[in-house]
């Protein structure tokens, strides 16, 4: 089982993702609403993948992760940002970030596991015990 931090500021976008996944039955999700709380919860809680909104208050999807890379347990964790922005710029420059891969809002609920899933088995994600 893959665990899954989700952050996420929309509470529809949240719900529908967690419920997408857990569906699957291949996740453990953990949600926060804001950056602020998903640092308080990394210090925590160790996942095997980061799964970002972009455009959130406060803080933006790759600030938090700069943030996340400071923690010694979210160093190298693969992350894959959420953007209703995708054109060809913005993907090249979340990949730059360090995204291992972008995925556009608004997304099909019942392909999105499946999505995530065919990334970390392209990808050497290893899940933590």
């Amino acid at each position: 089982m893959f665990k899954i931090l989700h952050v996420e500021d929309d509470p529809d976008i949240q719900e529908i993702t967690y419920l997408a996944l857990q569906l699957s039955e291949r996740f453990e999700v953990r949600q926060c609403s804001c950056a602020s709380e998903a640092i308080l919860l990394a210090k925590e809680y160790v996942a095997d993948l980061l799964l970002l909104d972009m455009m959130m208050p406060g803080m933006n999807g790759d600030s938090l992760l700069s943030e996340l890379r400071m923690l010694p347990q979210y160093e190298d964790t693969p992350v894959i940002f959420m953007t209703a922005r995708a054109n060809s710029e913005e993907v090249a420059a979340l990949k730059q970030a360090g995204g291992i891969a972008v995925i556009t809002k608004p997304f099909e609920p019942l392909t999105l596991a499946g999505q995530i899933m065919k990334v970390l088995n392209d990808g050497p994600v290893k899940t933590r015990v």
